[in-house]
């Protein structure tokens, strides 16, 4: 019966601390499924900015492409212009020498014309008739002279306006070429910056994205690490009440079961000495004695009378103070104080409890949470080691882990808090010097 009161007394004790830890960690999980749900919103919109940008690229693409086609085109007529104007530049040059040599002709007969006073030559010709078929030949002879002349200055201005037409004919077909690659150069520039500043745009759309989507898994971690612990303590809180019915029932049956051997026992005396049946069980209580427990000294005393008289877990400097801004953002607190201290130095209980928690938890590292009863919990977090187990039953002093950096800590240090009532209290309240 005795150790049927024990574990009834015990559940009394463990189960408002789990039932506050488990109000805790349901509102952390509620918040936790909020940013979540906000993360999912954001991916979305960012997802459907993205697709936007990919259309936008796809069609900036498309007519680079267009462009590059008609560049390409261009290119080859460029070809054969640079053909065709190698074909005007020869021919041009062939009617360069054409007239060298035309001029050199003409020369020639100018001065054959005029050597020797050839016009003087010709006037005796006409004077002169003595012999009329030399006259004849000669005057023959002096209007071939004059036609092929004629020819050749005829021949000679050909010449001229041909290389004139050549020379024009080569210059608007460079001029138009030049204008045509200068315009599908500029287009294809400033397609080519559109793609650079969209594909910018994309880049950072998936950057942002990608830094969304690994924010929302770890908080998808966090719910899950959550979910699993608050389905611990409710699979806690659930067997123990259970084993506080069984308790119970145990000891109403044990109850049930002495106050009949009582009875018997108050039934068979009186009947004995012949006395009344209702004093017996007075002298059967005086024999049996009280109910007695020696939980509360192992515990050093209430926890809540302990107010300004706890030691530190550790000795070392506090790195941050209950109530200070938390990681640059004003609206996240330290509910606890972060004390710094070597790695492996030993963490020890601040009050006599029991282990209720002693795990490796996201955001606190290696965590141990001790129950003190009444509602009053104190958490040991980031630590490098753990040398207790969920259960276990710890005095005040006893070492209970050692200092690390789990938790993705950058250096080593404890974080410690207290609870009551499942709400955070600043720790300096409770602890000396």
């Amino acid at each position: 019966m005795l150790r049927a009161l024990l574990l009834l007394a015990l559940s009394c004790l463990l189960t408002p601390a789990f039932a506050d830890e488990r109000a805790q960690t349901q509102q952390q999980l509620d918040a936790t499924r909020q940013d979540i749900a906000e993360l999912k919103k954001m991916l979305g919109k960012l997802q459907e900015e993205k697709a936007g940008v990919q259309k936008d690229l796809k069609s900036t693409e498309t007519d680079i492409g267009t462009l590059e086609k008609q560049v390409e085109a261009l290119q080859q007529e460029l070809k054969k212009t640079e053909g065709e104007l190698e074909r005007l530049d020869h021919e041009k040059k062939k009617l360069q020498s054409a007239r060298v040599e035309q001029q050199r002709l003409i020369a020639i007969q100018a001065r054959s014309a005029y050597q020797n006073n050839g016009r003087e030559e010709y006037l005796k010709l006409l004077l002169n008739q003595q012999n009329p078929e030399k006259f004849a030949r000669t005057l023959s002879y002096y209007d071939y002279l004059s036609k092929a002349r004629t020819e050749q200055l005829r021949t000679f201005n050909e010449t001229l306006r041909q290389l004139a037409n050549v020379e024009q004919d080569i210059g608007r077909q460079q001029e138009q070429l030049l204008s045509q690659r200068a315009d599908l150069d500029g287009k294809r520039q400033a397609l080519l910056a559109e793609r650079d500043k969209r594909q910018q745009v994309l880049a950072k759309l998936s950057s942002d994205m990608k830094e969304r989507d690994q924010k929302l898994q770890s908080r998808e971690q966090d719910q899950a690490d959550l979910s699993k612990v608050l389905k611990t303590i409710e699979e806690t809180l659930a067997r123990q009440a259970r084993e506080a019915e069984e308790a119970r029932q145990r000891a109403l049956l044990a109850k049930q079961e002495e106050e009949q051997r009582r009875k018997a026992q108050a039934l068979a005396a009186a009947t004995a000495r012949n006395q009344e049946p209702e004093e017996a069980p007075k002298k059967a209580r005086t024999t049996l004695g009280p109910v007695v427990s020696s939980d509360t000294a192992s515990y050093g005393g209430a926890f809540s009378s302990a107010r300004g008289k706890l030691p530190w877990p550790v000795n070392g400097r506090l790195l941050a103070r209950f109530g200070d801004t938390r990681g640059g953002d004003a609206r996240a607190k330290w509910d606890g104080v972060m004390i710094s201290a070597s790695a492996g130095t030993q963490v020890r209980a601040v009050h006599g409890g029991r282990v209720v928690f002693a795990d490796w938890l996201r955001g606190a590292g290696l965590l141990v949470i001790l129950d003190h009863g009444n509602g009053y919990l104190s958490l040991y977090g980031h630590n490098q080691s753990l040398l207790k187990s969920a259960g276990d039953i710890v005095k005040a002093g006893e070492a209970i882990s050692t200092v690390g950096d789990s938790g993705g800590q950058d250096s080593a240090g404890l974080y410690f808090a207290i609870r009551q009532q499942g709400q955070p209290t600043d720790p300096a309240q409770w602890c000396r010097g």
